[in-house]
């Protein structure tokens, strides 16, 4: 049962199952549709909206599943007494979607007299991916238990766009690699639809789903142990801070090597999902300038240079992981640094400007006490990647951000003058994050001092 609904009484089983039933059909319809359509620049767009909605729609009655993978985990997660759903209902959802993937798939294929086959794209083996989908299913699987059931971030009215946005994230640079399912029942209806074309590789990509969701276990149940009857700590909010610029810079690397169509949205979609799922634990900082923007706010006083130290590692070691994994699913990287005609002093310019952007939205958005909103912020900062990634990107690269510097640089062993981009990057998207500081407290000066400026409006 989603967080919104938890007052409401609940459904009956076979509302639950018919609730499956049309969520998942829809979801592996629209998939099949925009692979036949060859829609690339909007394809991950539609199969998001569509689970976006039918979460909406539909999470009240059955919980929004549509996917055996989320309710593997949903299932496990409930045997390791934690929130979740019994063995029983996990085995009937599992059937139900699974049915609802096929007839979806024959849909399609009437519909477009044609069908197409699950296998890797772009070149990729069957390995790579396989490692793909274990990735962001597992990110899917764990940001819905975050939004879904996580106590701390429940009740909440951004469950369906959290998880939407997890599809958006994977499917442009992951996707380029696997189709980008992320799901089993997607996977076996595409399979078994396009039969005559392939050979079941569904029973690779659905025990890669199947890994992604225990893993996914995993992380939740280490993240918030308050959910499992256990005390939490540092720990959690280290993790935390990994695991969102692990997906951030994994996500940035896979659309830039597989040259996405969206490259920014997906990268602003990466960032948007994992705030939602844990930053109610860290603040979901996944940005080392943003941690320096915090602490010059002086708004969180718990953020003392300790933790500030132990925030920027937890992000670098996101980073560097996240580098492993793109370049061990692609065999490729790339370098870090201005476009080619573009200086190094104009790439830095533009660093400042949009990590200033993205840093002062932060504060506004996630910390001031007069402006921030819980729902929006990660939709806000996400939206200052889109900005700055469309805007900039062609001449520095739009990092905004000196973790996912690291990454790129470390990435590409910080060969073709990746190092001294990445110097001159780090520095002035620190000095972006300063800047931001100073003019929060400029601007949201009201959030410590209102009588002062309650006086000071009345005297105009």
């Amino acid at each position: 049962m989603p967080p919104a609904a938890k007052a409401l009484p609940p459904s009956s089983l076979p509302a639950k199952l018919v609730g499956e039933f049309i969520g998942t059909y829809l979801l592996t319809l629209t998939f099949g549709c925009v692979a036949l359509s060859e829609n690339t620049a909007w394809a991950g767009v539609s199969v998001a909206s569509v689970l976006m909605v039918s979460m909406y729609a539909l999470g009240g009655i059955s919980g929004g599943n549509f996917n055996p993978a989320v309710s593997i985990a949903l299932g496990v997660c409930k045997a390791c007494k934690g929130p979740g759903i019994d063995l029983k209902t996990m085995g009937l959802y599992i059937g139900v979607q699974i049915v609802a993937g096929i007839l979806a798939a024959f849909s399609y294929g009437a519909l477009f007299a044609a069908t197409f086959r699950l296998e890797p794209q772009g070149g990729a083996s069957m390995l790579q991916a396989c490692f793909v989908e274990v990735l962001y299913t597992f990110v899917l699987c764990f940001v819905l238990l975050s939004v879904m059931v996580a106590k701390k971030n429940t009740p909440n009215t951004f469950y369906g766009i959290a998880v939407g946005s997890v599809v958006v994230a994977g499917a442009y640079g992951a996707g380029a690699l696997s189709r980008g399912c992320f799901n089993p029942a997607v996977a076996i209806g595409v399979d078994i639809g396009g039969s005559g074309l392939g050979l079941l590789y569904c029973l690779h990509y659905t025990l890669a789903e199947v890994v992604g969701a225990l893993v996914a276990v995993g992380a939740f149940r280490f993240i918030r142990p308050e959910d499992f009857r256990k005390s939490g700590g540092l720990a959690s909010v280290v993790v935390s801070e990994f695991l969102g610029t692990f997906v951030l810079v994994l996500t940035v690397g896979l659309n830039v090597l597989e040259h996405s169509v969206s490259g920014a949205f997906s990268i602003a979609a990466s960032l948007a999902c994992m705030m939602y799922a844990v930053g109610s634990v860290s603040g979901g900082h996944f940005n080392c300038a943003v941690t320096l923007a915090v602490f010059a706010s002086r708004r969180d006083f718990k953020l003392r240079p300790f933790r500030i130290a132990i925030y920027i590692a937890a992000q670098l070691l996101g980073a560097a992981a996240a580098a492993g994994c793109y370049v061990a699913a692609t065999g490729r990287s790339f370098h870090l640094g201005p476009s080619a005609g573009t200086s190094l002093g104009a790439a830095a310019i533009a660093e400042v400007i949009f990590t200033f952007l993205l840093c002062y939205v932060y504060l506004a958005t996630s910390v001031s006490k007069t402006t921030k909103d819980p729902a929006v912020f990660p939709l806000a900062v996400g939206a200052c990647v889109a900005a700055g990634g469309n805007a900039v990107g062609a001449i520095s690269g739009a990092a905004l951000n000196p973790a996912v510097s690291f990454g790129i640089a470390l990435g590409h062993l910080f060969a073709d003058g990746s190092a001294l981009a990445l110097g001159v990057y780090t520095a002035a998207e620190l000095i972006a994050g300063g800047l931001a500081a100073g003019a929060f407290l400029v601007t949201h000066v009201v959030d410590v001092q209102p009588a002062a400026a309650d006086k000071g409006d009345g005297q105009a």
